[in-house]
């Protein structure tokens, strides 16, 4: 057994680095990445399903059949419990985006769910290139409702001192740009975190149960057995992750929605 433990800990060494940036061609600064291939390939799924959705609903004011439901209750879940509730009466406007934004994201998450598939969100390069188009897009918004001058000035609330209103302004400034590093990290790192896990118990039900395989004993009988365990743990584990990469495309789209809000406000 001591042996099994050994290898794991010499294959998780290796898990860890295939999360790292890969690239197809160039390098990894300018290059291509498996990561971005992950990416591109979920978009194109995406784009498929949501065009199999549009093409199986026309024409039909009620959807038929499990497919077509099911993603109607996703885009009324997205209308309804994140647009309309963090927006009010100009959910509208920004539905198109949001929309976008939570299927990128889902899709994106999804798409490493599949064994040997990667996740297209598993780099901080793609999470915070997300989270710079939902970034300008608040900004932009914030800008066409109130125009430059008076966006930048509505940072600081009105009626403050000028010394107060300054220091409030400049943590605000701060503020408003750490938004754009808090949606790439937390979506990056949850997704990190949780395929490690899901790869190490994957290792440690393969690793334990391959003694027994090799070399039928009683010892290795012992240590097969222990596989079980971790193959419960991994399924276990697998539910909660397929929990977790819907649940972080929602709070991706509810913040970038409230960031909206912020920015649109007129007292803000």
């Amino acid at each position: 057994m001591g042996e099994a433990f050994e290898e794991v800990s010499n294959e998780m060494d290796e898990l860890i680095e295939s999360f790292f940036t890969t690239p197809i061609f160039g390098d990894k600064n300018i290059g291509f990445t498996v990561t971005m291939f992950w990416f591109l390939l979920a978009c194109i799924i995406m784009l498929i399903v949501v065009f199999a959705y549009k093409k199986k609903t026309e024409g039909t004011l009620v959807p038929h059949g499990v497919f077509a439901n099911g993603m109607e209750f996703i885009v009324d879940y997205v209308r309804d419990d994140v647009c309309k509730g963090a927006l009010g009466d100009s959910w509208k406007r920004h539905f198109p985006f949001l929309a976008t934004v939570f299927f990128v994201v889902m899709f994106g998450n999804y798409i490493g769910m599949l064994p040997t598939w990667k996740a297209g969100t598993g780099t901080t390069g793609v999470t915070g290139a997300i989270a710079l188009m939902s970034f300008i897009y608040f900004i932009a918004m914030g800008v066409r409702k109130k125009g430059a001058f008076r966006y930048i000035k509505s940072l600081a609330p009105e009626g403050l001192p000028a010394p107060i209103a300054a220091i409030v302004w400049v943590i605000e400034l701060f503020s408003t740009f750490l938004r754009l590093v808090t949606l790439a990290v937390r979506l990056f790192c949850n997704m990190f975190a949780g395929h490690v896990v899901m790869g190490v118990f994957a290792i440690m039900t393969t690793t334990f149960v391959a003694p027994m395989i090799n070399h039928f004993s009683a010892a290795a009988l012992g240590t097969g057995a222990m596989s079980i365990l971790w193959m419960v743990l991994l399924l276990l584990i697998y539910v909660v992750e397929l929990l977790v990469s819907f649940i972080q495309a929602y709070i991706f789209t509810l913040l970038s929605a409230v960031y909206i809000q912020l920015a649109e406000a007129e007292g803000h």
